[in-house]
């Protein structure tokens, strides 16, 4: 299963992707290295995610400007791409074009929150957690697709942090449940776990 993810991910035709699956399937890892593999395609890699509070707490009480209180929100993205640059010595050449394309901002990663109202054109998009989605919110961020773009949105549909969603009404199953018959769209389950046989554990017993 993780082979066919990795190849409708590198598929141009295929412009919006599904991957589902419970924590630790590798979901976002596989969905980033494809983008990394296919940089030359795009003119950006885009790496966002809704920023919940675990509980749905206020994050207003953080200290610090927006970037600052989103940033422990955007760590598990952090923690995935540098899953993928310990595969490489540290001076390695894969490494530092890494580090590069994200000082040139070719890779940026970012609260889903502030890309409201851009145009997201020739660019490869990876949302993530997006169960935390609406309906509503999943139909406008793919709105926003230019030419060029592919979209790939990631989520667990049994782990939800918005108090108003559930397994069957949030973003990320609708948007499924829609555009299943599309020849632009894919879907893949991930069912076994890659992180760590803990991760897998949790999963299946908590």
């Amino acid at each position: 299963e993780q082979s066919f993810a990795f190849e409708i991910l590198n598929d141009p035709n295929i412009k919006l992707v599904a991957l589902t699956g419970k924590a630790g399937t590798g979901k976002t890892l596989l969905a980033l290295a494809a983008a990394l593999g296919k940089l030359t395609d795009y003119k950006q890699i885009l790496l966002a995610r809704p920023v919940v509070a675990l509980s749905n707490k206020d994050i207003g009480f953080l200290p610090g400007d927006a970037q600052e209180k989103v940033a422990p929100y955007m760590q598990p993205l952090f923690d995935n791409l540098n899953v993928i640059k310990r595969q490489f010595a540290t001076n390695s050449t894969e490494v530092k074009r890494i580090e590069d394309m994200q000082k040139s901002e070719q890779l940026v990663i970012e609260a889903l929150a502030f890309i409201r109202g851009r145009s997201l054109s020739e660019m490869y998009c990876i949302i993530d957690e997006a169960q935390n989605l609406t309906p509503n919110e999943i139909k406008t961020i793919i709105t926003r697709a230019g030419e060029g773009t592919k979209m790939v949105f990631t989520g667990d549909i049994q782990q939800i942090d918005q108090p108003y969603l559930d397994s069957q009404s949030n973003g990320l199953v609708y948007m499924i449940d829609r555009m299943k018959d599309q020849n632009i769209f894919a879907h893949v389950n991930l069912l076994k776990g890659e992180r760590s046989e803990l991760s897998e554990l949790a999963s299946n017993l908590l």
